[in-house]
């Protein structure tokens, strides 16, 4: 009889290792998915995770890894803090809407105005709508005990319905001969988040580095991030040592927002260009798997972003050379998460065996 025997203590070990166990056990059923659907699954993970770094044309999926990887890094960091406080931000993907729509929109009044002012006005623009749409949900959270997961992610869905209405009304262009989505912002120098497109940097890359270098300094140097800790770990000691909940409420939310409205705003300036019906493509959602997958630590964040872009380039090669599914790549990145969330029962408890007693 098998049975779960709590650890006197976590495993410091099974924490470390989590995340190597459910990347290999997602590459193995990922293997038996692509299998059942008439794919050789080495191939196929071979296509997914060694292509786009030593592949024939690595040159070019290289630099797409600053790409993909920035905004899932700037948001998962955010999310992190959260996350490590107990506060749970669901709809990133909304923020992320929302500071690309604020800051695109900051940039398209001053066009064509040059000037390097313009940029920066839409960081900030970015960032503050990013900050408000989660304000939202910290602000009930706080005065009615709302519950932040249900309306964060709500959220989301009205942030759609706002990307589609400005998209085909607002911010469309005006020289586009009638088809949805703004001006292109690559095509507005003093607008435009690139720093050498050739390599994959743009702003966003630079900013999600100084998040990671930020958040690290905020939760081992700063007694703002022992306050998250402690809220995270022992809700009862913090309210002793004096911890103010809503406060804490209110600033994870909003700088969760925040960054996931400056990786919007990069976004939309840089790699993506305009403002259209379809700009979100999930990197929200995504970076919890990414703040989960990297223990929800600064470091480990970074590197899993980079693991995740990979999955995204790997995923986009399969698709074009192997007909996979774009579906079957969603349900590969998912099987990550929820390989992550089985197997990190083990840092809390031990599998045994017992005999079963005969009745």
């Amino acid at each position: 009889m098998i049975v779960l025997e709590k650890r006197p203590q976590p495993s410091r070990n099974w924490s470390l290792a989590t995340p190597l166990v459910a990347v290999l056990a997602t590459m193995f059923f990922g293997g038996v998915l692509f299998m059942v659907l008439g794919k050789n699954p080495v191939e196929a993970i071979r296509t997914i995770f060694w292509d786009p770094l030593f592949g024939e044309f690595a040159f070019y999926y290289r630099p797409q890894l600053l790409v993909k990887g920035a905004p899932l890094v700037l948001i998962a960091i955010g999310l992190s803090l959260g996350f490590k406080a107990g506060i749970w931000n669901i709809g990133a993907e909304g923020q992320y809407i929302m500071g690309a729509i604020c800051g695109a929109g900051v940039g398209l009044a001053f066009y064509p105005m040059e000037s390097i002012l313009v940029f920066p006005l839409m960081v900030i623009g970015g960032a503050l709508g990013g900050w408000a749409w989660a304000m939202l949900p910290a602000l009930l959270k706080v005065r009615f005990g709302t519950n932040e997961i249900l309306v964060s992610l709500m959220l989301v869905y009205v942030a759609e319905q706002m990307l589609a209405s400005v998209s085909l009304g607002l911010l469309k262009n005006p020289e586009g001969f009638g088809f949805p989505g703004s001006r292109n912002l690559n095509e507005y120098a003093s607008a435009t988040s690139w720093i050498n497109q050739d390599v994959g940097m743009h702003w966003g890359v630079a900013f999600a580095f100084i998040a990671v270098i930020f958040a690290y300094i905020l939760l081992n140097r700063h007694m703002l991030g022992f306050h998250i800790r402690l809220t995270g770990e022992a809700p009862r000691a913090a309210r002793f040592a004096g911890v103010k909940p809503a406060r804490l409420i209110l600033f994870c939310l909003g700088t969760s927002g925040a960054l996931a409205g400056l990786a919007g705003l990069f976004e939309v300036a840089g790699p993506a260009g305009q403002i259209t019906i379809d700009f979100n493509i999930g990197y929200g959602f995504t970076a919890i798997i990414v703040a989960f997958l990297g223990r929800l630590h600064p470091l480990g964040i970074l590197l899993a972003g980079g693991l995740m872009a990979l999955t995204y380039i790997g995923g986009e090669i399969a698709q074009s050379q192997l007909g996979l599914p774009a579906a079957a790549i969603q349900v590969f990145q998912g099987m990550l998460l929820f390989f992550l969330l089985a197997l990190d029962i083990l840092t809390n408890y031990r599998i045994r065996l017992r005999k079963s007693e005969v009745a």
